[in-house]
């Protein structure tokens, strides 16, 4: 019994020991595992290839799996292939003849020239590929790494016809779209769409930036005619429908997309609201033909359809927003008085029509010039009981703003700062704030002005921060070291005057600028004010020649791509000149890559290129 207990003493005695020395050593060769690591780096990092070997050999003993691919990096890169060949052999054997080593053994027989052998080491990997679909990610991530697309596919559609696991679409998708097999591509993305619709978002996702970054709109094309193919052979499901009406929104082909609305209302019910909601898209998108047809696909319905007033008065709005945005006849602005007038009688004066009244109000005031009577409407709708306190804000802003028209400018003014004071943390505060400090401007007062505008410059609203930002570049840029205001006074008076519908006085005082001071840096703005105002009166050959004017003597200039855009627009849809459009388009994106109008400008070209030439 006593040699029993001494016996187990000791054995204790021995596993402390042991216990001991592994505690001792294990940081010892921790840090010799740092100092291997580390030291291989360096030297790797120096071009010592041959040192950073020696400790990458040595790490590799410590933790092959961590060590293995800066080891193998290192060899290849001294053209030591036959160290290489050993070191992945090993590293195959320890990992039980995983695919991706095996993968680099055919890389490796490729480096070295092999390229016979290194064929038939693929493709001994791809005949021995594992059902398991880590070994598949694995093996297909290897190959596409070292840009073996086919390979990495080949890998894929093996897995696939396993006939269990993933169906591996999202990732021969990419790698269709890798290879530049755009319509396999396609494919596999309705596929997958088919197989799962929750997916429809993501590959919309995947599909909208590729259709971004293919200038020439071949992939857009080509996904359209394939969901046109997959809609009439499967006219029941409607999620290829869906596709093509979400595909014709990106493109801002509205025609078409209201085609595809009005057959998926009728397929889902859905009692109009997407063909309305499509008249919105339009109306935002300057598209006021396709609005209208929108709005009168849910009024033909007639005055029960629970849409009716809605469309009704979108209808009219979307003709006012054509009007107060494009050029427009004398015929036109009559016919949306009348248009006005039948719908306000027919719906009434209530919270619900009260920014319809509104809209009618500007009209009246600033193109019909009954500014009374724009100011009454006004006055009225502010009286409506009911009315949210922003609405009858908004309201209040339009009234000074019919008090500018009128010369009234110190009530205005007040008319302003009481909507500042009542929503000074609101952006109708900030909207207030911006117009004030416009009025500042106009009488001249550029201090006043540049200080106000300088706080709404921080602004959150991005809108009153770019107007914000361009009118106090307007004014700082246009000081001068001299602190001549001068031309820059002239200048706000001739603004001061276009707001007023003043236009002939407004290009007298725009040419007396160009008189008295020629040269000058407010030359630019001078020619744009004066272009939009021969515009508005309906001479678009002389605005043209503003514009070119800009283009041509300051290409440098902060208008110039802004300029360019306009005139693009002026030959295509006034002039109906497609040739000159298409070229002051292509110029625009050519010269300005980074403008702001170069997303439109490309989508404009495309058209008059006939890229949605069905």
């Amino acid at each position: 019994m006593i040699a029993l207990k001494k016996n187990k003493v000791v054995w204790m005695l021995h596993v402390l020991i042991a216990v001991l020395l592994l505690t001792a050593f294990a940081p010892a060769a921790q840090a010799q595992s740092m100092n291997n690591l580390d030291l291989a780096r360096q030297y790797e990092s120096t071009g010592e290839y041959d040192k950073a070997a020696v400790y990458y050999e040595k790490q590799y003993d410590i933790d092959p799996f961590g060590t293995y691919d800066s080891y193998l990096r290192c060899l290849k890169t001294m053209q030591d292939y036959k160290e290489a060949e050993k070191l992945i052999k090993k590293q195959i054997k320890k990992s039980g003849n995983a695919g991706r080593y095996q993968v680099d053994l055919g890389l490796l027989y490729e480096t070295e020239g092999e390229n016979e052998k290194a064929k038939k080491q693929f493709e001994s990997v791809l005949k021995n590929l594992k059902p398991d679909p880590n070994e598949v990610y694995s093996v297909a991530g290897a190959f596409t790494i070292a840009q073996k697309i086919d390979y990495a596919i080949e890998v894929y559609q093996k897995a696939r016809n396993f006939g269990m696991g993933p169906t591996y679409g999202f990732e021969l998708a990419d790698l269709y779209g890798r290879k530049g097999d755009s319509q396999k591509m396609i494919d596999e993305y309705l596929d997958l769409m088919e197989e799962n619709n929750l997916y429809t978002g993501n590959i919309q996702a995947v599909l909208q930036q590729r259709i971004s970054q293919d200038p020439d709109n071949k992939l857009s094309e080509l996904l359209r005619t394939s969901l046109l193919r997959r809609i009439q052979k499967q006219p029941g499901q409607t999620i290829y429908s869906e596709f093509l009406y979400w595909l014709f929104l990106q493109d801002k082909d509205f025609d078409s997309a209201l085609i595809q609305a009005k057959a998926l209302d009728k397929k889902s019910d859905n009692n109009g609201s997407r063909v309305y909601q499509l008249g919105e898209i339009c109306i935002s998108n300057s598209d006021w033909a396709t609005a209208q047809k929108c709005f009168n696909y849910i009024i033909e319905k007639g005055s029960n359809h629970p849409m009716y007033i809605q469309a009704k008065m979108a209808s009219v709005k979307a003709a006012y927003m054509h009007v107060v945005n494009d050029p427009y006849t004398p015929q036109e602005l009559t016919a949306l008085d009348e248009r006005f007038k039948t719908t306000l009688k027919e719906l009434g004066t209530n919270t619900i029509t009260a920014p319809l009244w509104q809209r009618y109000a500007h009209l009246q005031a600033f193109y019909l010039h009954n500014i009374d009577e724009g100011r009454k409407i006004l006055e009225e709708i502010i009286a409506i009981p009911g009315l949210t306190p922003s609405f009858v804000a908004e309201c209040k802003l339009e009234l000074g703003d019919i008090l500018i028209l009128e010369g009234n400018l110190w009530d205005a003014s007040l008319t302003y700062s009481q909507v500042d004071k009542d929503f000074k943390h609101d952006a109708l505060g900030r909207e207030a704030k911006f117009r004030n400090a416009r009025l500042s401007y106009y009488l001249g007062e550029f201090d006043w002005a540049a200080a106000q505008l300088n706080v709404l410059k921080q602004a959150t609203s991005q809108l009153i921060s770019n107007d914000a930002l361009d009118l106090a570049l307007l004014i700082t840029d246009n000081i001068g070291e001299d602190s001549i205001t001068e031309p820059l006074r002239i200048y706000s008076r001739a603004e001061l005057l276009t707001f007023q519908n003043k236009d002939d006085e407004a290009l007298a005082t725009l040419d007396s600028i160009l008189v008295l001071y020629p040269g000058r840096k407010i030359t630019t703005r001078v020619w744009f004010k004066k272009a939009a105002i021969e515009m508005k009166k309906q001479h678009p050959d002389t605005a043209i020649k503003l514009y070119q004017d800009i283009v041509d003597k300051y290409p440098e200039d902060i208008l110039a791509d802004d300029a360019l855009y306009r005139m693009a627009t002026i030959y295509e849809n006034i002039l109906n000149d497609k040739e000159k459009a298409k070229a002051a388009y292509e110029k625009l994106i050519d010269k300005y890559p980074a403008s702001l109008f170069v997303a439109d400008a490309r989508k404009h070209y495309r058209v008059l290129r006939g890229d949605f030439i069905n």
